[in-house]
């Protein structure tokens, strides 16, 4: 409930402060005198944009504060945000003139979608602009699932098929990834054959280039060949060292470091005839020529290879051979996951099926009963001849609310047929309508403070007192107020405030007064004879209020 709304430097207004209680608030005052003011700067509560034209002439900014009383259930909502929970809790918009706006709850700042989470929860203004939802098919739906009582189930299945639609959008995403991935496939697998084909991991392939050093060197190495097997010629090496070998053998017991020398000799012999030999036994495995135009065939097409994939050298061909394979593998992967997706989506889509059509059975179960109801309530706001009802096709399409379509159809002229609402109904009857749709709610659930502005535009008389009867009934559910024009409205409220526009030091301000018992007559009177005040009109305003 709102139990107060403070308004500083706010167009016309200097400073309000307004205290609220229970029951059925009206708000009147002559054209322009700044009632609309009052509604604007409640909208800024609601986390509507701001214009810096609404701040007052010489002021710094303009501040608007309302204090709610907030039940134990929004405690989740301020836990999620972090903030102050309080069963009185503060919110307050300021708007400056350099043009920063901020929101704060219980004095702690806050972003203004946070702040909209929480007011929208807490309270509702109701225009004209609201009444003209009426003719949206949207609007229609949501509120024929409040009265019937299947907002829940509508929620749940809003949930379920946002979740469905972001699941069409991966297995689209997927479906984009292998189709391209599948159109480069025949490419790769070209590449990978034609890699495989080069053997990259043969040990000859991994020493091709040692092989081609060794041809391009070949009269070195037969030189060296030669020099080793000579190593056992006469007069040779091994001869020269054997005869020196020889000479030592003599004295070596004469002497410990020539019996050392010996030694090392033998083995050096030894060393010297062993090379000799195996240089002998590898002497026929001679370079063959035919087979160097084989290597240089092989290098062509690895350095090819290489070329034609920019990369360095044959371990970036090996890396590449790789990714290619897995690349093919990854294809199959991705056939299996997108197939998987897909089967998901079938399954939840036919799931979603199931309870749109669920809903939208138990919609055509209540309508009936719905439209008679909201018939009655119209017969009371002198509407007697109303018809009315609701026309529910099953939509080939799934949305967020189910496959339910909409028509309502109303008339309210004896004779007439029954057309869509936004083709039927003129201003005054559509307001009465979204009255009656307004009554209803109030009775289905606990409604948040709830502002009608001018809902009684376009009727008089006895059809004002109905609307005022029925704002009080309203308000039995929940705190209720009107910005009206009519007696008969104003004398059915509790409490009253009149908003006055006078000129103080030299500036039009606006000024809210609630009014007693006896201002309240006086008010009313004018209301119904207009500036001059006469004595059968207060006599008809102690009427009113009695009656009320």
């Amino acid at each position: 409930m709102l139990r107060s709304l403070r308004i500083q430097h706010f167009a016309l207004i200097d400073e309000v402060q307004l205290d609220f209680e229970q029951g059925f608030t009206v708000f009147t005052g002559e054209t322009g005198s700044g009632k609309s003011i009052i509604l604007a700067a409640t909208q800024l509560i609601l986390g509507e944009r701001a214009d810096l034209q609404v701040i007052a002439p010489g002021a710094k900014k303009a501040v608007v504060e309302a204090l709610f009383h907030i039940s134990d259930a929004y405690r989740p909502f301020f836990d999620e945000h972090d903030l102050d929970y309080e069963p009185q809790s503060l919110i307050r918009r300021e708007i400056a003139a350099e043009g920063k706006s901020r929101a704060f709850i219980n004095d702690l700042p806050v972003s203004l979608q946070v702040l909209k989470q929480l007011t929208t929860q807490l309270l509702q203004i109701h225009s004209q602009y609201n009444t003209l939802e009426l003719k949206s098919k949207k609007y229609q739906l949501t509120l024929t699932d409040l009265l019937l009582g299947l907002d829940q189930h509508r929620a749940n299945f809003s949930v379920e098929f946002l979740n469905f639609q972001q699941l069409q959008k991966e297995v689209e995403i997927l479906q984009h990834a292998l189709e391209k991935d599948s159109a480069q496939q025949d490419y790769h697998q070209f590449l990978l054959e034609e890699l495989e084909s080069l053997q990259l991991d043969d040990p000859k392939i991994q020493q091709l280039e040692q092989e081609l050093e060794r041809y391009a060197h070949s009269a070195q190495l037969e030189e060296a060949q030669a020099a080793l097997s000579s190593l056992l010629d006469d007069s040779g090496p091994y001869e020269q060292l054997y005869a020196r070998k020889l000479l030592i053998d003599k004295v070596k017991r004469l002497d410990p470091n020539m019996q050392s020398y010996a030694e090392r000799l033998d083995q050096i012999i030894i060393e010297l005839k062993e090379i000799a030999r195996d240089s002998q036994s590898s002497s026929g495995q001679e370079l063959d020529a035919s087979q160097l135009v084989v290597l240089e065939a092989l290098q062509d097409k690895i350095n090819s290879a290489i070329l034609k994939h920019r990369v360095r050298d044959i371990h970036d061909l090996i890396e590449l051979r790789t990714e290619l394979s897995n690349k093919n593998q990854s294809l199959e992967k991705q056939e299996l996951a997108l197939q998987a997706r897909k089967e998901l989506l079938e399954k939840k889509q036919q799931h979603l099926w199931a309870q749109a059509k669920q809903l939208h059975k138990l919609r055509l179960e209540g309508v009936k009963e719905l439209a008679l109801q909201l018939e009655r309530i119209l017969y009371d706001l002198k509407l007697p001849h109303t018809k009315l009802s609701f026309e529910l096709v099953q939509s080939d399409q799934l949305n967020t609310s189910g496959c339910t379509q909409i028509d309502l159809l109303f008339s309210a002229n004896l004779g007439h047929n029954p057309v869509p609402v936004e083709r039927a109904a003129s201003g005054g009857e559509l307001s009465r309508l979204m009255l009656a749709l307004q009554k209803m709610s109030s009775e289905k659930r606990a409604l948040p403070t709830i502002i009608f502005d001018e809902i009684d535009t376009g009727v008089s008389g006895d059809v004002a007192l109905k609307i005022g009867k029925l704002l009080r009934e309203m308000s039995l559910h929940g705190q209720c107020m009107a910005i009206s024009h009519l007696p008969q409205v104003a004398a059915s409220a509790a409490h009253h405030f009149l908003v006055q526009k006078s000129v103080v030091a030299e500036r039009m301000q606006t000024r809210v007064a609630q009014l007693s018992a006896e201002a309240r007559i006086e008010e009313i009177a004018r209301l119904l004879s207009g500036e001059a005040v006469t004595p059968a009109a207060i006599a008809n305003a102690n009427a009113l209020l009695k009656g009320a």
